[in-house]
Order: structure tokens, then C-alpha cells, then sequence
């Protein structure tokens, strides 16, 4: 049985003891009444900043948001986030208030909150709920807080917050917030890019991502314009049952929820429309889509302010994901020698994601299944895949008379042809082929 966090309920307590109504709210309260563990927790007051931090006076009190009355508490190592009741005026730049105004009532607080699954508050008496989120909740759907369009007005991230709950609870969104989020949808452009490009990568990982992308591609492309031309693309191509960007989407709803993977499977095709052709029978052909796809891919990272390390694997697995690739200990440990075991296996999965999102029915590439078996029976004998593991180094190829760049060139093919099961990583032999 779920339990609430003590150090959050004494957070509650103390704010109590001295006098001020205190409730727990948010996600935190969402997630316990389903059954699931609560990680972040927020809790609203009557209580003023100074006097939240007058009530923990013996806690870590840090004041994160002073001006919208919020204190960061740290309750033996657990933070809570604790704000003041308030009101909010208008947003003139669609994502802050103008102005807050504090309150003592609950139901004012709620009223201004996103989303009714999110608008619920929990105290020693049990459960406030204003505005139907338990019902809600039960009904696995995503409903605003009065006026839809309001909301978003007011912040448009809630246009994208929506779609990712939707997508991570896999619950439908009410046809009033849904009109709402495509209507609204332009206004995503006043969001900073860093904010959506984290709440996009977690929309994809959702278990309901796949539904949600294939119910909004308006506000997809608002966020990654580069799928603009693969909505309804038709591919005029045998092997190929559906437009490019449902191909997309089913290929992201068959590799597993990683943020770098499941990009990588959205954008695999991006550049299929800059590459199409038709032959003389009428056949589509996509000839450089891969090399397109991962140069589009350079833009879109950039877009979303993603991570170089993001960055650099999801360019990869789109510029390899037509790799030949061979159950055979050349091909295989080259490859994972040059990708590594973990980017290798997600190659693996990508392709087997996008060959079976081609046609209902497409049956299974065996011989990924079994390049994937052979990478596993190489990895547990000790591999030799970078130059670190490799007999020989620098200072032998410098006494074998080489320098400059040589030195990498020659050790690397060394370690390409250890790496495919040309040459044993022996250092006597290994010496006698530093100079070939």
C-alpha cells in the first residue's frame, strides 16, 4: 500500500501547529491516488513566504520564488515545495502572470491550476476536490480547469503539458482541451525551446505517445517543423502501407520508451520528402534519406536545446538505421567497436522497430535477432573495443617508427581488425602488423 512521505507530512505539520491551513497538491497527489509513488511534492498554504519559513524555522528553508510565494523546505533531505494560496492576474507574455495576489482560500489556489487531475489538494481530512479530478482521474482523462483556451492563454506550455500527461498516463484529453490545444497551438511559440524540448523527449516516452502524436500532428510540427512534409506523404511504395509520418509513429510506439531511441524512430524518415522520386512504373524511391534524415536531425537537436551526447546518438542511429547489418563477428564487432554496445543494440532496435511499422503483418528480420545474440556472446569474452583495451599503444607504433597522425591510423586499424576477428589481440602479433 502507497504511504505518503512522513517528511512531507511534517512539513504539513509544522505549518498546521502554527496555525495555517496546509494541503499537499499537484502530481503528488495525482500519482498517490493511483497507487503510485509519489516523487516530487508541492504543498499550498495560507501562510505567507516569511511565515512559512518562520514555521520551519529548525529546516532548510530556501526561497526559490519569493514573489509568487513560494519556499523550497528541506525536511531531512526531501524537498518540498511550499506556496502560498494565491491568485493570478493576466499573462501578457503567455507563460507568467502579470501579477499574483496571495489568499487564504483553497479553492481560489485550485481554480488556477492546469489541469482538473492536477487541481486536487490533500490534508489530514482527506481529499479537496473542486473541480472533478478524482472523477477524472478514474475516467483516464486530461480536462482543464474551466475555459480550456484561458488556461493556455495564460501559459502555453500547458499546451504541451497536456499532450505529455495524455501520453505518459495514457488517458484520453476531453474534446473541449483537445480543440483548445489545436487552436491554441501557435502560441507554443512563445515558449522557451529548452522547456519544450524537455517536455517533448518525455511525451515520447509515454506508453500512449503513439495516440497522441497521431491525434495532434499540428502541435508536432509546431515543435518540429521538419515533419511538416511527411503528414499525409504518401510513399507510392509497395512496402510501405502508410503515410511517412504514420510510419513514424509506429516505429516510435515499437522501440523502447528511451528519450534518445524513441526521437531517433520519430525522425529515422524526416528527409524521405526532400529525397523522393518516382520511376518510370510509378514507384516512390527515397534514395539519401538516411544521410537527409540525420542532417535535418543536426537542425531539430538544435531546436529543442538538446544535450550534445543526445545530440550525437540520435544523429547516429538515424544516419545508420539502413546499416547491412550481418550476423557475422566481422560485421558485428565492427560495429560494435565503432558504436558502442549500448548505441549497437539501440541501432538493433530501431531497425527491427522500422521494418515492422512498414506493412501490417511484416514479418520479422531473424537476422537481427541473431546479430544481437552474436554481440551479446562477444561481449562476455572480454572484448577488445576501444584502444584502451588494445595490446599494443602509442609508444609501440612510436618505436615501430610512426608519428603524427599515423599513429591513430594504424592503431585503429589494428583495433577494427581485432575487432572483427582478423587478428588476435596478441602484442606480439599485433607488433608485427604495425606497419602494414
Amino acid at each position: 500500500m502507497i504511504q505518503w512521505d512522513p517528511r512531507a507530512l511534517e512539513v504539513l505539520a509544522r505549518l498546521r501547529a502554527s496555525g495555517y491551513q496546509a494541503v499537499l497538491v499537484g502530481g503528488c497527489v495525482r500519482d498517490f491516488l493511483r497507487g503510485k509513488e509519489p516523487h516530487d511534492y508541492d504543498a499550498a498554504t495560507s501562510a505567507r513566504p516569511q511565515e512559512i519559513m518562520s514555521a520551519c524555522a529548525d529546516l532548510t528553508c530556501v526561497p526559490t520564488g519569493l514573489r509568487h510565494g513560494t519556499v523550497t523546505v528541506l525536511c531531512q533531505g526531501l524537498p518540498v515545495e511550499v506556496t502560498t494560496f494565491r491568485r493570478e492576474g493576466t499573462y501578457s507574455d503567455g507563460r507568467h502572470p502579470d501579477q499574483v495576489s496571495f489568499t487564504t482560500s483553497l479553492t481560489e489556489d485550485l481554480a488556477r491550476r492546469d489541469f482538473t487531475i492536477n487541481a486536487m489538494a490533500w490534508d489530514e481530512d482527506g481529499l479537496a476536490d473542486r473541480f472533478g479530478g478524482q472523477a477524472d482521474l478514474d475516467a483516464g482523462l486530461i480536462r482543464c480547469v474551466g475555459e480550456p483556451e484561458r488556461r493556455f492563454q495564460e501559459d502555453a506550455l500547458r499546451i504541451l503539458r497536456g499532450l505529455r500527461l495524455a501520453a505518459q498516463l495514457d488517458f484520453a484529453i476531453h474534446p473541449d482541451t483537445a480543440q483548445a490545444i489545436r487552436t491554441e497551438t501557435p502560441r507554443l511559440a512563445m515558449v522557451a525551446r529548452e522547456r519544450i524540448g524537455g517536455e517533448f523527449l518525455r511525451l515520447l516516452c509515454g506508453p500512449g505517445a503513439g495516440r497522441v502524436l497521431l491525434d495532434f500532428p499540428q502541435t508536432v510540427c509546431e515543435i518540429v517543423p521538419q515533419l511538416a512534409p511527411t503528414v499525409g506523404f504518401d510513399q507510392k511504395n509497395p512496402h510501405h502501407a502508410w503515410d511517412v509520418y504514420t510510419h513514424l509513429v509506429k516505429t516510435v510506439e515499437k522501440v523502447p520508451p528511451e528519450p534518445a531511441l524513441r526521437l531517433a524512430a520519430l525522425l529515422h524518415d524526416v528527409g524521405k520528402p526532400a529525397t523522393f522520386f518516382v520511376d518510370e512504373g510509378g514507384t516512390g524511391h527515397f534514395y539519401g534519406h538516411a544521410e537527409e534524415s540525420a542532417r535535418l536531425c543536426e537542425d531539430i537537436a538544435g531546436q529543442l536545446r538538446l544535450d550534445s551526447a543526445t545530440r550525437n546518438r540520435v544523429v547516429t542511429l538515424v544516419q545508420r538505421h539502413h546499416l547491412p547489418l550481418q550476423p557475422t563477428q566481422a560485421c558485428v564487432g565492427r560495429w560494435l567497436r565503432r558504436l558502442g554496445p549500448e548505441l549497437f543494440f539501440q541501432l538493433i532496435d530501431l531497425m527491427k522497430a522500422d521494418a515492422a511499422s512498414c506493412l501490417p503483418g511484416q514479418p520479422p528480420r531473424p537476422e537481427l535477432d541473431q546479430a544481437a545474440d552474436l554481440a551479446r556472446t562477444i561481449l562476455a569474452q572480454a572484448p577488445c573495443l576501444t584502444l584502451k583495451d588494445l595490446a599494443v599503444n602509442g609508444r609501440d607504433a612510436m618505436v615501430a617508427g610512426l608519428s603524427g597522425p599515423a599513429i591513430g591510423r594504424a592503431l585503429n586499424r589494428l583495433l577494427d581488425q581485432v575487432a572483427e576477428g582478423i587478428l588476435p589481440n596478441d602484442r606480439d602479433i599485433l607488433l608485427e602488423h604495425l606497419t602494414d
